[in-house]
């Protein structure tokens, strides 16, 4: 059986992709290896917990194989509870020979997502991964929340200004979408997710200072309880502002940012798309530039905020060749100026051919009426509504909250409206 060869690129999020094995038999692990060689990486190994673990952690895999042969059934049905109790976010195959029935019962009773049979053609192993994962996306993306990934070269150019009082605008906007118009006849049950602000800028903790909050728990201990995240961990572990929107910070010590890798920090921030509606991730500054290349790549929306300063210029365009090197489609990001001033002979327009970037959103500088909100302790978003600056933020979150609440066929109207209304004004100007 021969398939098309669009139908086998599986789509990953890091394009090379890793799974496990978990098999002790030589000739299936040279089986399944060489039926993914195009695609991913396979590592076997044992039926061990702590090696699994320590795999899983160490990897990021998207996939785990068991093999349920013979006297390993047993094992690996006991291994597939466990794994899909303390890393749910995992996709389980077992393998096995589909014409001896009682193995490929034994696989799917464990809660396997789908079954390869290791007897069988290797065109069909790839096909059924390929459609496991485009069941598993499409019902993942239709569940999860979305992230707004906002990107500065460097610190001081407003970014965790901008992500806290988006996160406040988006958290009441939510919450006054559910309120109802009368009194409901008995208590509504409490809304599931929020709007979480990760303050991942530099200098770092920053929003928890606008915010005038303090919190015990941070963006690193998230990382390590990441098989412990439940809803539970959120309300009890996260800081949470009076508006209710959670927050999870950097450490308090920096050094502590080494306990953890890159892959696991976006394995943390894909995750929390699963508890909250919206979560906002301020990346001003921050200075991994393979982190926030992960963080990108893996965000609904990813803006960059620049000013009008030559310095913040030349870091963005610095910040965007730096990502452009390590695989982020430029097409994907957005650039927002922030703190615009019309006497400054250069206009956003401007910026955004320097830079090659879609100009999305203009902020207006508002220096004065942000420090004074900062110097009594508030946000300017509750302070201060009719605020210019205030107004322009409500519009970005308003913006989100329509496309949030849009259906899958109202989203492919919208972007073959789009493309239309492209191609005609390409005639026009053509």
């Amino acid at each position: 059986m021969t398939m098309e060869a669009p139908r086998m690129q599986i789509d990953t999020d890091a394009g090379g992709a890793t799974y496990l094995y978990v098999c002790e038999h030589g000739a299936r692990i040279s089986w399944l290896t060489e039926a993914m060689s195009h695609y991913a990486a396979i590592v076997p190994v044992s039926y061990k917990v702590a090696p699994i673990e320590e795999r899983i952690t160490k990897l990021q895999p998207q996939a785990i194989f068991l093999d349920f042969s013979g006297e390993y059934a047993e094992k690996a049905s006991e291994l597939a509870h466990r794994l899909r109790r303390d890393w749910p976010e995992i996709l389980l195959l077992g393998t096995g020979v589909a014409s001896h029935v009682p193995t490929a019962l034994q696989a799917l009773r464990a809660g396997v997502h789908d079954f390869v049979d290791v007897d069988g053609p290797v065109e069909t192993a790839l096909e059924t991964l390929h459609a496991l994962f485009e069941r598993h996306d499409g019902a993942h993306r239709r569940n999860r929340g979305r992230t707004i990934a906002l990107l500065g070269a460097r610190a001081g150019l407003g970014v965790t200004t901008l992500a806290c009082n988006l996160a406040v605008m988006l958290q009441d906007m939510r919450m006054a979408a559910m309120r109802p118009a009368s009194p409901p006849s008995r208590p509504a049950a409490a809304p599931r997710q929020g709007v979480a602000l990760l303050d991942l800028g530099l200098p770092p903790r920053d929003g928890l200072l606008y915010l005038d909050i303090a919190s015990e728990f941070s963006f690193v201990e998230g990382a390590h309880n990441l098989r412990r995240l439940d809803q539970t961990l959120i309300q009890t572990a996260l800081a949470h502002h009076a508006s209710g929107v959670a927050l999870l910070p950097l450490p308090a010590s920096l050094a502590q940012i080494r306990e953890i890798s890159h892959a696991e920090s976006a394995a943390l921030i894909r995750r929390l798309a699963d508890f909250f509606e919206f979560q906002v991730a301020d990346l001003g500054g921050f200075s991994s530039i393979e982190f926030v290349a992960q963080a990108t790549r893996d965000a609904d929306r990813a803006w960059v905020v620049c000013d009008q300063s030559v310095g913040g210029i030349v870091s963005t365009a610095q910040l965007l060749r730096d990502l452009r090197e390590r695989g982020v489609d430029m097409q994907s990001l957005g650039l927002i100026v922030n703190r615009y001033d019309a006497a400054v002979n250069l206009t956003p327009r401007d910026i955004a051919e320097r830079l090659g970037l879609p100009l999305v959103h203009v902020l207006p500088a508002r220096a004065t009426a942000l420090l004074g909100a900062g110097a009594r302790g508030e946000l300017i978003a509750h302070s201060a509504r009719s605020d210019p600056y205030v107004q322009a933020v409500g519009a970005i979150a308003r913006g989100l909250v329509l496309r949030a609440g849009e259906t899958e066929a109202e989203r492919e109207d919208r972007r073959n409206w789009g493309e239309f209304m492209s191609a005609l004004m390409g005639k026009f100007k053509g």
